[in-house]
């Protein structure tokens, strides 16, 4: 028994941790859902630290800005927008990053740039430790994009880091260069994108390169080659890519405006300037022919698309709760869950209902129990 002022004061104590449960779960439950300025309370700055990162790689090479988007789109497709492909492969398990599409596909300046970025805001203080790599990549993508001139648009936050990246997972997510309209469309409809969202998402390849071997057989004379590749790039794929070329040479996917990303990559499809075989279908299939000519034809209305299907694609497969966590090191794989918003309110409501029946001296046991509890909040 708690006599006088010791009942009182531990009475108080209880009523105004059951007062601040109703917040804290409030913020629970917000955290299991991606929105704007997701981490004001805990790394403010967190934008514009990532944005001088992804400037200080951009200023180093312009394959900063391909690379990064291109790493985003391979990242979301596979497992979710989870940063899965960043994990670096072990003894004992081969991660999505070495997955033979992975490895043709994705430039070292992509997984740099997130890297950097990481590494400065785990220079602050505030927020080491605080953001997920699969953020960090989001955010990274649209700097890089708004730095080769593109559109610049909000990111929604709030992403937890996978718990796995298997490169098996990778079978069948990707699109092949040689892919149809109809495999595309199937492919993105499985993410919950449209056929319009993936023409959009397509000009992601406005600053993106593509190795020979990808689009060099497009271009051999006679029956074997492509009847829709222009003449003149056909001519000038065969000099770039003979036979035997060094398999490491690739070629600017736009090859009008390869620094720059804006609508010049449907300008191209209409003359035959797709260095892709998926590219190029855009355009000779009647079906997304009428999307091409709209956003070739008007630059804000391809800004307009573009920025609504990626907010879009960075929605797919978003971990939280116990879904997923914050890695310390992007490239290494930490199977330890978050802490889950169920398994924290039941423990709390536990906690202060035994606060509210205990006395003096085991109270302090129980609000270091309320503590442990709240420390997953950050």
């Amino acid at each position: 028994m708690v006599a006088g002022g010791g009942a009182r004061r531990v009475a108080a104590a209880a009523a105004l941790l059951v007062l601040a449960l109703s917040s804290l779960l409030l913020l629970a439950a917000s955290q299991q859902q991606l929105r704007r300025n997701y981490y004001a309370g805990v790394c403010p700055d967190v934008e514009s630290i990532v944005r001088a990162a992804v400037a200080n790689k951009y200023r180093e090479t312009f394959i900063t800005a391909g690379a990064t988007v291109h790493l985003f789109f391979h990242d979301c497709f596979v497992e979710g927008c989870d940063a899965s492909v960043l994990v670096a492969s072990t003894p004992n398990n081969t991660a999505e990053k070495d997955h033979p599409a992975n490895l043709v596909g994705l430039a070292g300046d992509g997984f740099d740039t997130v890297l950097r970025a990481r590494a400065a805001l785990d220079a602050v203080p505030r927020c080491r430790g605080k953001v997920s790599c699969a953020d960090v990549l989001a955010m990274a993508t649209r700097d890089a994009i708004a730095l080769a001139g593109g559109p610049a648009y909000a990111v929604e936050l709030g992403r937890l880091d996978g718990l796995r990246s298997t490169a098996a997972s990778v079978d069948g997510r990707l699109a092949p260069p040689s892919a149809d309209l109809d495999q595309l469309t199937a492919l993105f409809a499985r993410n919950g994108l449209s056929r319009d969202d993936m023409v959009a998402l397509s000009a992601g390849h406005t600053v993106g390169f593509a190795h020979c071997a990808s689009f060099a057989a497009r271009a051999a004379r006679g029956a074997g080659g492509d009847p829709a590749m222009n003449r003149s790039l056909a001519a000038r794929v065969r000099e770039w890519c003979p036979d035997g070329v060094d398999p490491r040479v690739a070629v600017a996917m736009d090859l009008v405006t390869p620094r720059v990303f804006d609508n010049q990559y449907f300008r191209n499809l209409q003359t035959g300037m797709g260095l892709l075989a998926s590219d190029q279908m855009l355009y000779t299939d009647p079906r997304s022919r009428p999307t091409v000519d709209a956003l070739a034809r008007s630059a804000g209305a391809f800004d307009r698309a573009f920025v609504a299907a990626i907010t879009k694609m960075g929605r797919i497969g978003v971990k939280t709760g116990a879904q997923g966590n914050i890695r310390r090191n992007c490239a290494v794989q930490a199977h330890r869950r978050a802490r889950s918003p169920a398994a924290f309110e039941r423990a709390f409501v536990g906690a202060v209902t035994r606060l509210g029946r205990v006395g003096v001296k085991t109270a302090g046991a129980q609000l270091g129990i309320i503590r442990r509890h709240c420390a997953w909040l950050g």
